[in-house]
């Protein structure tokens, strides 16, 4: 047995028709920790608080998926705003579902922005520096997730933020560390098998391995399945059990 514990994330309430299907209640069977869309690149108040309520059935962390606000790309597409907008824009939709947290009797653990906004905090100090203030303004104790071995944590633990290094089950890593485009082939691990082999890789060797075969060291504190990759549910399931086999324990963010 080892003395690993990992967190598994997932974004959700993103789609009516996974919440309709019960596609992300079941997927939060085996996750621990969600990230819920909270308005800007999908999301609206009945579907935070359908996803909020499963989580709580489930026991399973909640935190905010903030994105460019902008549902015509979904937020995969960076957006021109200014880091004053961002921190605007940032702070009402971590508002607007911590709001509906506490008419649950339900509190906000963490913050991770979406799509084009997560990969721009990587690489821009100005955008991670916008989504950092917007967190303080709305609950300094909220633990901020963002890629693993990017620049983005470091600027947030200046801040006097708590992180979470974040990698990923179903998505390839290139030899320098980021991942995959998604326009590229082989990007997504939609194999319940190879996904879950990168989890226990990532978790228990701290390594994954790269696109032209290589070995990449890596440190992580969570690992994300996303809800979009076709088979979601079956990839996180064999995730889960591959690592509870490892002897990992699962453990949502705190």
């Amino acid at each position: 047995m080892t003395n690993i514990s990992i967190d598994i994330n997932a974004d959700l309430g993103e789609f009516d028709e996974a919440l309709a299907s019960g596609t992300d209640f079941e997927l939060m069977r085996y996750i621990t920790s969600a990230n819920i869309a909270c308005g800007g690149h999908a999301g609206n108040e009945q579907t935070m608080r359908q996803t909020l309520a499963a989580a709580r059935k489930l026991n399973v962390a909640v935190g905010a998926h903030p994105g460019y606000p902008d549902r015509a790309n979904f937020g995969r597409v960076e957006s021109p705003l200014s880091p004053m907008e961002i921190q605007a824009s940032v702070i009402q939709q971590i508002a607007a579902l911590a709001k509906i947290a506490e008419s649950l009797d339900m509190r906000l653990v963490h913050v991770k922005p979406h799509g084009a906004l997560y990969h721009a905090a990587n690489t821009k100090r100005e955008v991670a520096l916008a989504i950092g203030r917007a967190v303080k303004a709305i609950d300094p104790e909220l633990v901020m997730v963002g890629q693993a071995g990017s620049p983005v944590l470091q600027v947030w633990h200046s801040m006097g933020l708590r992180f979470a290094a974040e990698a990923f089950a179903d998505r390839a890593y290139e030899p320098d560390g980021t991942l995959r485009k998604r326009t590229l082939s082989g990007a997504l691990l939609d194999k319940p098998e190879r996904a879950a082999q990168q989890a226990v890789d990532i978790a228990v060797r701290h390594r994954v391995i790269a696109s032209d075969g290589s070995e990449l060291a890596i440190e992580a504190n969570t690992i994300c399945i996303h809800s979009d990759t076709p088979g979601s549910v079956a990839i996180a399931r064999e995730v889960n059990q591959r690592l509870k086999a490892a002897g990992v324990l699962l453990q949502g963010l705190s």
